[in-house]
């Protein structure tokens, strides 16, 4: 579940092992940029950690935010 929180939507993900959680990173890399929004994130190593706002917005969760959430959790549920 995604909290939001200081004007961000925030979620962690913890992984098998630093493998694993890299190969997500990729894959949401390849989805931002193909959205051309980008997110604030942290990897130390099998944690990710997110956080998604809306930078031309005033730093605001938006629903470019909310998109990339849902694709991001996508990724999860497979």
């Amino acid at each position: 579940m995604w909290e939001q929180t200081n004007h961000q939507l925030y979620k962690k993900f913890i992984f098998n092992d630093f493998s694993e959680a890299f190969a997500f990173m990729v894959r949401v890399a390849l989805i931002a940029e193909a959205m051309n929004h980008h997110p604030k994130w942290t990897n130390v190593w099998n944690t990710v950690e997110i956080w998604l706002s809306t930078h031309d917005a005033g730093d605001v969760v938006t629903d470019k935010d909310i998109k990339l959430s849902q694709k991001i959790d996508a990724l999860i549920s497979h």
